[in-house]
């Protein structure tokens, strides 16, 4: 469709180009029966050229083009109104040009948003100086934390202050959903001051996308969906999502495993290959427990989560688990995991993630 699209815009463009050619008496243009003076035929070429390179920007993604291209629609409906018995089809790809003008205007204003918010989640988590994690910093850890945080490598680098995580992922919204949603999403968490935001864009279809923020922030939870980043559907903040969005921030403590040393979270060993964590941060406390196998790679998280938001929500299992693991600069991490809700009739997986890179201590924002 982006193909088809861009090859409407640049007909479109170039058909603008017979103004200025009657205009200016190159070329008889039988088709525009009223005369066309010297300045409508420059502004019949303006038209021309600003379509067409609204055509380029489009095609190269460029975040002004919807700028670029409302510029480009009204000159030349300007021009279509006042040749309209000769001109008036020329509105069709007009409307359509508008109609992917505003859609791209509510994606640069999500981002917009989420670099914003995003660099203001970074900049609140400045370490006064890089510590390395040592063995005695881990001593007083259960035994499956010790190994694990042995195992992964963390001990002898430097304590992980925040990341960035670059994912693809397959998602399901619904338990009855078959197929599965391609999506990427970007997510920056921060480690000294608890937090992360978690940026997602979901493909739907060849026309439907929605585009999604979790956060948290100062110990509390928000969702936010879009449907083509300008309608909410999902805008939701309270309690027990700041319960949900923690214990989601517990599970993922395994991308960055220093954050086992917080002073915000206490460690309480079942038995030799599993652990529960509780944390407790500015008035939200929730819990997960971590399962590792006897190698010392953890395994599973499991914690029970209200499934939403509303005042009768009941919580059911939730479960996180490891397919495989990579090597991030130097730091063994699992790097496609699952997300499972154990309801009462079935479960419903409506995650499969999958890391393709992860960064560390870094303080920049993509833009």
């Amino acid at each position: 469709m982006r193909i088809a699209f861009l090859i409407i815009v640049f007909i479109h463009g170039l058909l603008h180009i017979l103004g200025f050619l009657k205009g200016v008496g190159i070329y008889e243009v039988k088709e525009l029966s009223l005369p066309i003076s010297k300045l409508l035929a420059i502004l019949w070429l303006l038209a021309s050229f600003l379509l067409l390179l609204y055509g380029i920007t489009f095609l190269l993604s460029t975040q002004y083009a919807w700028l670029v291209g409302c510029i480009a629609l009204v000159l030349s409906q300007i021009l279509i109104m006042l040749f309209w018995n000769d001109a008036k089809f020329g509105t069709l790809p007009n409307v359509l040009i508008l109609i992917v003008c505003i859609l791209s205007y509510g994606q640069f204003h999500f981002h917009k948003m989420t670099t914003r918010e995003s660099a203001s989640l970074l900049n609140q988590n400045q370490p006064s100086k890089a510590k390395i994690v040592t063995p005695n910093e881990i001593e007083a850890l259960p035994i499956p934390v010790k190994t694990w945080l042995q195992n992964s490598g963390a001990v002898g680098k430097p304590f992980i202050t925040k990341g960035k995580v670059i994912q693809e992922a397959k998602m399901k919204m619904k338990p009855e959903q078959e197929d599965w949603m391609d999506a990427k999403a970007v997510q920056y968490s921060t480690i000294d001051t608890p937090g992360f935001i978690w940026i997602v864009d979901v493909k739907m279809n060849a026309l439907l996308n929605f585009q999604g923020r979790d956060q948290f922030k100062n110990g509390k939870g928000e969702m936010l969906i879009k449907l083509n980043s300008l309608f909410n559907v999902v805008n939701e903040e309270g309690k027990k999502l700041d319960e949900g969005t923690m214990q989601r921030y517990l599970g993922e403590m395994v991308w960055f495993p220093s954050l086992a040393l917080s002073e915000y979270i206490t460690w309480e060993k079942i038995n030799d290959t599993t652990a529960l964590a509780t944390m407790d941060y500015k008035g939200t406390n929730a819990s997960g427990t971590f399962y590792f196998n006897s190698a010392g790679d953890f395994v599973k998280f499991a914690t029970f989560r209200f499934r939403d938001n509303e005042e009768n929500s009941r919580r059911f299992e939730w479960i996180l688990k490891v397919d495989r693991y990579k090597t991030f600069e130097g730091i063994k991490v699992p790097s496609s995991m699952s997300a499972t809700w154990k309801l009462e009739n079935r479960d419903w997986t409506w995650l499969r993630l999958e890391i393709k890179d992860l960064k560390y201590n870094e303080n920049t924002v993509s833009e």
